[in-house]
């Protein structure tokens, strides 16, 4: 099992979760986050730090987000790793909660 980055992330991209993550498999894009599935070795550090609450276990994902599982694993192979918490967007409070955002996702 692997850790997905969902529909919340997207415009929030809040890097909390990258700082804790002992193997290095996030990737970041320009306002999102992915984990690398080959690389994720399932630690649950991750989702706890997400203020989003943008990180699950793929058995966990809510209903309408499995998606997400391919979207995460085709984004992590093109993007660069990122292993250093940055600041957050200046509007991402503002994007926090709203749903289907996915249209919105800048690769």
């Amino acid at each position: 099992m692997t850790y997905v980055v969902v529909d919340n992330c997207i415009k929030c991209k809040y890097t909390d979760c990258v700082e804790v993550c002992p193997v290095d498999c996030f990737h970041e894009g320009p306002n999102f986050l992915a984990i690398d599935p080959e690389e994720c070795i399932d630690c649950t550090l991750c989702e706890p730090e997400c203020p989003a609450e943008a990180v699950f276990a793929e058995d966990d994902l809510p209903e309408g987000q499995e998606h997400f599982i391919a979207l995460n694993e085709e984004l992590a192979k093109i993007w660069p790793v990122i292993t250093e918490q940055k600041a957050a967007p200046t509007d991402a409070a503002e994007w926090d909660g709203k749903p289907n955002k996915l249209e919105h996702l800048e690769r």
